[in-house]
């Protein structure tokens, strides 16, 4: 028993250097080290290891679990970006915002208007649109460039636009523009976002027990997050110059292909609130087709803006992603 033990103190120990090293993406970018941003991906997998060994600790009365218990005090944030439990907000929002990939409607372009035209909401972010004709009730949609991936829609007035990365059907996938709007005098920006994605298929990432070609697998998945991992890294840089530069508040929404605790999410995320972090509840995971807990759609706001609530509605099947329906209200 004393091996087992052992061994399973140096798991631990392993396991703690691995949470601590997904820490790191706040501060090393992945064209410098990019292994960091791969272990983000993990994240779930270890925390939940990690705790359990805990258990373990606490039922064979040992004193070592105190000592993981406050290591494990470092992960109180990261972990509320995969989970969180936020108490309920008394205030009444004066804005609602939906985000939503629609992957392209494969769902049906009815189904998803009939689902937005249901939410009643004020602002409508998608990606993955696939330039199609919506028809959102009293919404209208941003029309001054066409950008096919990303759109917005809105019932209040649009007094500014610009495209941010334009992506050509080739090498560069992403997309990303900002649109200026005025609600109740005051003008906002909202930036929607599509990071590179890396176009994965089920069949490329399910391991058959197959020992070599389960490892030739994992070794092409490696091969195809790395270089995407440094090609995010440029296009943060090129939508973190839009927010520094923005002179109104901001939302930063959509489909950043990343999961929290990577650099993506560090760096997009610096300065503003993460809506979920601040009102959500429950769990955070927006992408559900490969059944392994994926948060890649966020909502961020400047500190003026305070969310009230927060929801991955899992109520409907109408992509690949869940839709972010997120409220708040517009300090004066």
């Amino acid at each position: 028993m004393k091996v087992v033990r052992l061994i399973l103190l140096v798991l631990h120990f392993g396991i703690l250097f691995l949470l601590l090293c997904t820490l790191l993406n706040a501060y090393v970018p992945p064209k410098v080290f990019p292994w960091f941003n791969l272990l983000s991906l993990g994240f779930p997998v270890l925390i939940i290891s990690y705790f359990l060994l805990i258990f373990f600790w606490i039922f064979s009365w040992k004193k070592r679990a105190f000592v993981f218990l406050f290591c494990s005090l470092a992960f109180i944030n990261p972990i509320k970006r995969w989970i969180n439990y936020s108490p309920e907000s008394k205030e009444t929002p004066d804005l609602k915002v939906i985000s939503f990939n629609t992957k392209g409607a494969e769902f049906g372009q009815k189904n998803i208007e009939d689902y937005i035209n249901s939410k009643n909401a004020d602002v409508v972010l998608l990606q993955e649109d696939g330039d199609k004709d919506y028809k959102f009730g009293e919404l209208k949609k941003s029309n001054l460039e066409r950008m096919y991936i990303v759109s917005l829609f809105t019932k209040h007035k649009i007094v500014g636009h610009k495209i941010l990365i334009l992506g050509n059907y080739d090498d560069l996938n992403a997309y990303a523009d900002q649109n200026d709007i005025e609600i109740k005098g005051k003008t906002y920006r909202f930036i929607n976002l599509y990071l590179q994605p890396f176009k994965f298929e089920k069949k490329m990432v399910k391991l058959d027990g197959n020992s070599d070609e389960d490892k030739q697998k994992i070794k092409n998945v490696v091969k195809r997050l790395i270089p995407t991992f440094k090609m995010h890294q440029e296009q943060v840089a090129m939508i973190r110059k839009a927010i520094d530069a923005s002179p109104y508040p901001v939302f930063v929404t959509g489909d950043f292909n990343s999961v929290p605790n990577s650099y993506e999410y560090y760096h997009l995320s610096e300065g503003l609130k993460d809506a979920f972090v601040e009102s959500g509840r429950g769990s955070g995971t927006s992408f559900h087709d490969y059944k392994f807990p994926l948060r890649i759609d966020y909502i961020f706001t400047s500190p003026s803006i305070k969310p009230i609530s927060y929801q991955v509605d899992r109520s409907v099947h109408l992509s690949d992603h869940f839709p972010v329906i997120s409220t708040f209200y517009l300090q004066k």
